[in-house]
């Protein structure tokens, strides 16, 4: 996979998962349909506790979608690119592995709108993020419009998706677009560490966190509720659950089940 448009390797149960695709990482049919099999694939891949999405591009995670595919595309033909977005967001938010992205110079369009169904956006003080459909007349497809409103407010992004500029990564900080800033030399081993730091922690745990939060923050209040007292009931029988009670009383490192 390492010469494909999509580069996967792993580093110490930490998959990552870089567009590379130069000059720009412009996106085709092809991309997208390699992407989401990398994903479906990292995510069945037992020795991967921890997803990153990145770019191996110099200067540009994504510049979006390859203009010419859309050039004399018409409804139906958008509507089948749509939903192979889409099945990429399905698989983001039913992963039961944290899901980290590691941005850094260019960021627009669909390969930033990926990374709104990650957990957590680390992003390099020269990245510049956007979302400039308006200026072809149409908006960003893969459940951006659903996705921004809940992580910035609609406020916010429906001005950001109004004005189709780019924004530097200290603004998007402030926004809550991007949750930490680094160094742009030092951006992929600050995203490595945090990722081994949970790495090491319990995966039932963590996919009990990641499915409360994710799909809970979809439902009302009281669903929510039901959601967490079905999830804590199905954690007391984990292996793990036993595990953390029995090590914190013998004062020991916990061993997780991992896998």
């Amino acid at each position: 996979m390492t010469d494909r448009v999509v580069r996967f390797t792993t580093e110490r149960h930490v998959g990552w998962l870089e567009f590379n695709r130069p000059p720009v990482n412009a996106f085709t049919c092809e991309m997208v349909d390699e992407l989401h099999d990398a994903i479906q694939s990292a995510l069945g891949d037992p020795a991967v506790r921890v997803l990153v999405v990145a770019s191996a591009v110099p200067g540009y995670f994504s510049a979006g979608a390859d203009l010419n595919v859309f050039k004399g595309l018409k409804g139906e033909g958008m509507r089948q690119w749509a939903m192979r977005c889409h099945d990429i967001v399905h698989l983001l938010r039913a992963s039961p592995k944290p899901l980290l992205a590691a941005i850094h110079g260019t960021a627009v369009g669909g390969g930033l709108e990926i990374t709104l169904h990650c957990d957590l956006r680390f992003a390099a003080t020269d990245a510049r993020l956007g979302q400039p459909e308006i200026r072809i007349g149409f908006i960003p497809p893969i459940a951006t419009t659903q996705a921004l409103a809940r992580l910035i407010g609609r406020p916010r992004a429906i001005r950001y998706l109004y004005d189709g500029n780019l924004v530097p990564a200290a603004e998007a900080l402030g926004w809550g677009l991007v949750d930490e800033l680094v160094e742009p030399a030092g951006l992929r081993a600050r995203v490595q560490a945090y990722a081994e730091e949970l790495a090491a922690k319990s995966p039932a745990a963590l996919a009990a966190i990641r499915r409360s939060v994710t799909l809970g923050g979809g439902m009302t209040f009281e669903d929510g509720m039901k959601l967490e007292l079905e999830t804590v009931a199905e954690l007391a029988d984990t292996p793990d659950f036993a595990e953390g009670v029995d090590a914190f009383l013998a004062k020991r490192p916990p061993a997780w089940r991992q896998g």
